[in-house]
């Protein structure tokens, strides 16, 4: 039996579209979260689940057993790298895994106080094989981390200005990290991922309003009142924090870049916003 492909964080927005993606390739996957039960509801009895908590060592010796390439990502919650994060990757170099596909942000290069940045330096240092995924905004941040003010504000709020940002479909993501890991070819290579076209927040949310049938309005706060008005709302102030920095580096035109590298390795266009919006539909309603 060939070694089975790790999906770190099955349960999320792209590692549950990687696994669905790597099931059309034949391959064998091993989707790795921490709620078992959850993974077998997901995705049936065709793929392994395994139990793993970055922050919980005993969980690594099974994930990693026999693997030789995953897919990692950096969960929202976790910012300090080097305690929560690196003794993971390396019981996954002593356990075997050669190459790593890391779901990281476009423009990291120029963001090195964002955490994306200290996992990518932490990977090259082990010496690993690397594929990063350098990804624009979600669109499906919208209907989850944003769910909320969408469905019962009518409302975006982020710190974004007039600034464009590419929207990217964590469908094409999966797409995309799904053929890294299945073929050869693209150890040592980044991609910069995005839309197929840059879009401003009030034309987001004009396509929104046409399709949901009622205005949603673009709130346009400074970078000080949505930290604020975020943490007052709910989210942990870490999380908060980096969401900040991300939007504030949106703002000064980093996420407005138009590639075509998503096609270079799917042979397909993005899925539009629009078409976005219109899958979603009911997560707003």
């Amino acid at each position: 039996m060939t070694p089975p492909i790790l999906v770190i964080g099955a349960l999320g927005n792209v590692g549950a579209e990687v696994v669905r993606h790597l099931q059309t390739t034949g391959k064998n996957i091993r989707a790795a979260d921490i709620d078992v039960e959850r993974i077998k509801e997901r995705f049936g009895v065709s793929v392994e689940a395994a139990l793993f908590d970055f922050t919980d060592p005993k969980t690594y010796a099974a994930t990693f057993q026999g693997v030789e390439k995953m897919f990692l990502m950096r969960p929202p919650h976790i910012t300090n790298i080097q305690r929560d994060m690196a003794p993971s990757i390396d019981a996954a170099k002593r356990a075997g895994v050669k190459q790593v596909v890391f779901l990281s942000i476009i423009g990291i290069e120029k963001m090195k106080y964002v955490p994306h940045y200290k996992v990518e330096t932490y990977l090259e240092q082990a010496n690993l094989q690397t594929t990063f995924l350098r990804c624009s905004f979600f669109m499906q941040n919208l209907n989850t981390t944003h769910r909320k003010e969408i469905k019962e504000r009518s409302e975006i709020f982020v710190p974004v200005g007039n600034a464009k940002t590419s929207f990217i479909d964590v469908r094409d993501i999966g797409a995309a990290a799904a053929v890294a890991l299945s073929q050869d070819g693209y150890v040592g290579r980044n991609y910069d991922l995005t839309g197929g076209e840059a879009l401003d927040y009030w034309q987001a949310t004009e396509i929104m309003s046409e399709t949901l049938g009622r205005k949603i309005e673009y709130r346009n706060p400074n970078a000080f009142h949505f930290l604020f008005e975020t943490v007052r709302r709910g989210t942990p102030f870490m999380f908060a924090l980096v969401m900040t920095m991300l939007y504030t580096s949106t703002r000064s035109g980093m996420a407005d870049i138009v590639t075509h590298e998503l096609e270079t390795l799917t042979g397909r266009k993005p899925i539009s916003f629009k078409q976005y919006v219109v899958d979603y539909r009911e997560s707003w309603l």
